[in-house]
């Protein structure tokens, strides 16, 4: 902020001339005033003291007085014991509101060519299942830190990793093959991830009934799923697709082409999106070749049953399998193999890795393992851990079917939405098409902007009704505060009124106007904030306070009632930035805002 640094200089130098010394700009401690203060910014003279010789009060009132006569962004000052507290002039708040006015993307950094670049992974799902609601908050969070990583000057690689084999793949496939009929998507008008994940549920039921059969039978439960036929079949076709089998590789193929379709369809709807996917299918060799490339270093070693293991009791930790006494790789070696091929394919300066805090430890050991193998980022790779997300009525199982499904959930946020906004008439007098773009507006900004909110560490109830309220801290509130921005700004173009480069400075602000004009200044530094922290929800409650603040200016001042033309002026220059600012935070997290409402 340029008043913080022009004033820091003037104090400088105000030490200089009545205290005859230099003084270093780290012991200038500036700090925005408190708010039962009077003034902006506060000076703290303590650490002046033995510069000055004098009492804190004395110092404060020197430094003050010499501020005041020679500052001409000082308008008045007061002291409380060892605080100088700064009330900065109105011309200056003004120059800073035509900086923040000059800039179309105010607090945003735009990405040098050798800018440091970061991949980030999200998102991860499995091809036998549609997107759930745990995968919602995943992806609105990957998405968000890209976006957030970007605007702090960094270039970003958005990635994905498509769990596309294993058991539970195979499970989908043998139930489809049993009991499918030949259903399609096309055939069903089902969307491929929902039918595929229909037959992942329908074979649990089948072998749910296997296992029941069997232990009337007078079998144990371990016994009766071991014995399960169900499950052996499922098993032996796992075995023939790592083995290439083509009928079983064709089948696995055909019903990934539908889950993906599915997938994209929803990412769409979600406004997600990758540069570059990588499916486990391809990247779990790479990973037992690595792992077999440590062996051979002595970075690992072989038990009896032929398994290979990473002992990390060196570094607090414990024995970890690499892969399996059969040769069959694990997570951790698809992420090793996944890693390689990052590497191979871009220049990562930095990984992070977008996955739910029951991951924890096992990204604690990827990054010793990758570190170990030589990948440069290994050590200092991020798990941005995020808590679980459930709705007011519990957990989610997918097994069992009872999942809270993606689609389902954002068609029903866009209906809501459609309905709160019928109720409260605010898709009056527009066409249907209008309407329809609104509540899709609305809904999936209700719905992301709850999410987001929330510090990403915790876990989190999703309620869909409070989301939607369009008083208070959620998405529609400061949608709805940009629409109304945005109709001011119509009116005041359609009576001729132009919003000069440059305002008028003979005007007085009030301490509400200065306090807006502060917090939009403030954008540049929530952003490095944001970035710094891998903190979405910083963006978020942002905008929510810079939108209630607003909103009680709207409600104390006239912006177009107002007969003084230039303050009229600045109220509406006030407005407009306020709208940009709002549509720039918003548009980090993902989250449009309308133009009416």
């Amino acid at each position: 902020m340029k008043i913080e640094n022009k004033i820091e200089a003037s104090v400088r130098e105000a030490i200089r001339a009545l205290y005859g010394q230099e003084v270093p700009a780290a012991q200038v401690q500036l700090q925005k005033t408190k708010k039962e203060f009077e003034g902006h910014l506060t000076l703290v003279v303590f650490p002046l003291l033995k510069i000055s010789r004098k009492a804190p009060e004395q110092t404060a009132q020197e430094i003050g007085a010499y501020l005041k006569e020679h500052e001409p962004a000082v308008a008045a000052y007061n002291v409380i014991k060892g605080f100088l507290n700064l009330t900065v002039a109105s011309a200056c708040w003004i120059e800073l509101l035509d900086e923040i006015h000059a800039a179309d993307r105010y607090g945003l950094t735009d990405a040098a060519p050798d800018a440091p670049l970061v991949m980030i992974e999200y998102s991860s799902p499995n091809t036998n299942k549609p997107l759930h609601l745990g995968h919602v908050r995943n992806n609105l969070l990957g998405n968000a830190l890209a976006n957030i990583i970007a605007a702090n000057g960094n270039r970003v690689v958005k990635t994905n990793i498509v769990n596309d084999r294993g058991i539970h793949i195979c499970k989908s496939m043998l139930a489809w093959k049993k009991f499918g009929g030949g259903e399609t998507p096309e055939s069903s008008g089902k969307k491929g991830d929902h039918l595929v994940g229909d037959y992942y549920v329908a074979f649990d039921k089948h072998y749910k009934a296997e296992v029941a059969e069997l232990m009337a039978g007078g079998m144990t439960k371990e016994e009766a799923e071991a014995a399960s036929p169900l499950m052996k079949e499922a098993h032996e076709m796992l075995v023939k697709w790592e083995a290439g089998d083509p009928e079983v590789r064709a089948l696995w193929e055909m019903m990934n082409s539908w889950v993906y379709a599915g997938f994209d369809e929803t990412y769409r709807k979600l406004g997600v999106s990758f540069d570059k996917i990588y499916y486990e299918s391809q990247t779990y060799l790479e990973g037992k070749e690595k792992v077999l490339e440590g062996l051979e270093k002595g970075l690992f070693y072989r038990k009896d049953d032929g398994s290979v293991w990473a002992d990390l009791t060196p570094e607090g930790l414990d024995q970890k399998l690499l892969l399996r006494a059969d040769g069959t790789s694990v997570y951790m070696t698809q992420d090793i193999g996944t890693a390689k091929l990052r590497f191979r394919d871009y220049p990562i300066d930095k990984m992070v890795y977008v996955v739910g805090n029951e991951q924890n430890y096992h990204f604690q050991v990827l990054s010793i393992l990758l570190d170990k193998l030589g990948f440069e980022w290994g050590k200092s790779l991020v798990h941005f851990s995020y808590g679980m997300v459930e709705l007011p009525d519990g957990k989610m199982k997918s097994r069992e079917g009872t999942v809270v499904d993606a689609d389902d959930l954002i068609e029903e946020m866009i209906q809501t939405a459609r309905e709160t906004s019928g109720e409260l008439g605010k898709l009056d007098g527009i066409s249907q098409a209008e309407a329809d773009d609104i509540a899709r507006i609305v809904g999936l900004g209700a719905l992301k902007y709850f999410i987001l909110k929330v510090d990403a560490r915790k876990n989190m109830t999703f309620n869909p009704k409070e989301s939607i309220d369009f008083n208070g801290n959620t998405g529609p509130f400061i949608q709805y505060t940009y629409a109304r921005i945005r109709s001011i700004l119509r009116k005041a173009a359609e009576a001729g009124i132009v919003i000069p480069d440059r305002l008028p400075e003979d005007v007085q602000l009030s301490e509400k106007e200065e306090g807006l004009i502060q917090m939009l200044a403030d954008f540049a530094a929530v952003v490095r904030q944001a970035g710094t922290d891998y903190s979405p929800s910083v963006i978020a409650n942002y905008c929510y306070d810079l939108v209630k603040e607003y909103n009680q200016f709207y409600h104390d001042f006239s912006i177009l009632r107002e007969e003084n033309a230039h303050l009229k002026l600045f109220r509406l220059a006030l407005s407009q930035n306020v709208g940009k600012i709002v549509r720039l935070g918003m548009g980090l997290l993902g989250i449009e805002v309308p133009e009416r409402m």
